[in-house]
């Protein structure tokens, strides 16, 4: 806010200004992230302060370390909340595992695969990509051969959930198929952890990070991050230092891991208490129960757009369930429309990103957002919004298609 000399006070000899605090109003987020969030974890924000050494919030981390490793489902002793966005966790993974000269096969299917290339290159590692259109998945041959025509990669990087095309990337075997040819195998699980099937340690994975603010449903700020055996060890031969300081998990485990709780930064104090608040409620519902319940309700919104004439991105067993991507109907006003949904309504979605700029749209159901409410609200004011522009065929099969789908998976 511009401060004018009408808001200033003056106060004995000093002068400053008044503001109006700052209010937001409150949305349904069913964009590709932040998700809404618990009251129980909006409060954990307002607790009080302590200091990041401190006995209390020391205990706070054992908690947020141990209950991670339930949502991870892991045992891996390093497994932390970075400071940072699932961005930071992205790079804190990469910058950790791969040392100048590493040869690196990253798989590229959609925009975060490309950022995976971009670190790797950017640390002086020997890139390998391959890739597939957006929207579409990779089959495990494909990286076996990958594998083979690059026999000295030492780490493959893929997207579990890839968040610009909603395309969902099997994983089970892919593990097996990189130790046997002596590379890692390291997991974007930004979008996917709490929202659909991931389980590390049954699955081989050597690492993994992911970001609150998706189907943890806590505010944006953080990045679970976990490395397996193999991850560590290959950490330990390394004969050059991490190119990030700041992200150095040899330093960081100091702090978080190893006991002696040595300063390496302060710590995001009250976003680990949302975290830790939010991590309660997750395993309070049951890992399998959320992800049946993510997939409940996009079946059901599926349902409904498709009524409306929306097509399903990604194929059908290759689709996310907390991140619904489609393309939109022919001459549909794609950003005015997007926007009256959040001036009207109050309901944010996402549009496309890159090469689908303009052609899709992708609505989170993520979290606290996955819900019938978040499904019947935004296939009714979409309904109301085609029908006031002139739309009249087809308004309300959107409703009708979603309900249908829900009396069919309750039966």
């Amino acid at each position: 806010m511009t401060v004018t000399s009408e808001t200033l006070k003056k106060t004995g000899s000093s002068t400053r200004p008044t503001v109006d605090s700052f209010q937001p109003r409150a949305r349904m987020l069913l964009g590709p992230g932040p998700s809404n969030v618990h009251p129980s974890v909006t409060a954990a924000l307002a607790k009080p302060l302590v200091g990041h050494l401190d006995p209390q919030f020391l205990a706070v981390m054992d908690d947020v370390q141990d209950m991670l490793r339930g949502v991870f489902l892991t045992d891996n002793r390093l497994t932390l909340a970075v400071s940072g966005t699932g961005s930071a966790g992205m790079e804190a993974t990469l910058v950790n595992l791969v040392e100048p000269g590493d040869e690196v096969l990253v798989c590229v299917n959609g925009l975060f695969g490309q950022r995976m290339a971009d670190i790797v290159e950017r640390i002086g590692g020997v890139l390998h990509t391959i890739a597939r259109p957006w929207g579409d998945v990779f089959a495990l041959e494909e990286i076996a051969a990958a594998l083979d025509r690059h026999p000295s990669t030492t780490l493959v990087t893929i997207v579990h959930a890839e968040t610009s095309t909603g395309a969902l990337q099997p994983l089970v075997g892919l593990a097996d198929i990189c130790h046997d040819r002596g590379a890692l195998l390291v997991v974007d699980a930004v979008t996917s952890l709490a929202g659909c099937e991931l389980r590390i340690d049954d699955w081989g994975i050597d690492a993994c990070y992911s970001g609150t603010q998706k189907c943890l449903s806590c505010p944006p700020g953080l990045a679970p991050v976990t490395v397996g055996p193999r991850g560590l060890e290959k950490m330990k031969r390394r004969t050059t230092r991490a190119v990030s300081w700041y992200l150095d998990f040899s330093l960081i485990q100091s702090y978080w891991t190893d006991g002696r709780r040595a300063y390496h930064h302060t710590a995001p104090i009250a976003m680990n208490y949302a975290l830790h608040q939010a991590l309660r409620l997750v395993l309070a519902e049951g890992l399998e129960t959320r992800w049946q319940r993510h997939g409940l309700h996009s079946s059901a919104l599926m349902a409904g757009l498709a009524a409306l004439g929306f097509v399903p991105f990604a194929a059908e067993n290759q689709r996310l369930p907390m991140l619904n991507a489609v393309r939109l109907p022919e001459d549909f006003d794609e950003a005015p429309i997007r926007r009256e949904l959040l001036d009207a309504y109050d309901i944010e979605i996402g549009g496309g990103l890159g090469e689908l700029a303009g052609r899709v749209w992708r609505v989170g159901l993520m979290g606290e957002s996955a819900t019938r409410q978040s499904v019947f609200s935004l296939l009714t004011a979409l309904e109301d919004i085609l029908l006031r522009r002139g739309r009249s065929q087809g308004i309300g099969a959107g409703v009708e298609a979603a309900t249908r789908s829900y009396h069919a998976l309750s039966e």
